[in-house]
């Protein structure tokens, strides 16, 4: 479907995936919460050995950083769908699949550049998941 009104649901499932993020980071900001952080990372860095640590101070600010940036990039898809998209809905399709493009790109290189590349391979299903069928414009329903 490539309806409008089926982008704009999109844009919301897009919001939940980018946002769900944010509070599995800003848990590994607080010792007795930082398990869904790290085991999040191990999966990510395939395979689950365990190796991920979080115990480093550093490790806790950034993932602080990381999850204030994916919860208020999640905020932000949101509110774009809701009040912004149908005002502009193709400009809000292409801002939000420009951005997750971008993600994707820096996020996948910096993950091989660090010896991370299984995670390059789990930003392809979170892309896939995210922009769905914000790939291509909607079919306005007057034409078909």
């Amino acid at each position: 479907m490539r309806s409008q009104a089926f982008h704009k649901f999109w844009l919301k499932i897009t919001a939940i995936v980018v946002g769900s993020f944010g509070p599995i980071f800003f848990l590994g900001t607080m010792a007795a919460t930082l398990e869904p952080a790290r085991l999040t990372l191990d999966i990510l860095s395939w395979p689950i050995d365990g190796g991920t640590r979080w115990d480093s101070p550093d490790t806790r600010f950034l993932s602080a950083l990381t999850g204030g940036f994916l919860m208020g990039w999640g905020v932000l898809i949101w509110c774009l769908s809701s009040w912004v998209h149908d005002l502009a809905p193709e400009p809000v399709r292409r801002s939000v699949l420009t951005g997750t493009l971008a993600w994707f790109c820096l996020d996948s290189a910096g993950s091989i550049a660090s010896g991370n590349a299984s995670n390059a391979l789990f930003n392809v299903i979170v892309l896939l998941i995210a922009v769905g069928p914000l790939w291509r414009p909607a079919i306005d329903a007057g034409r078909s």
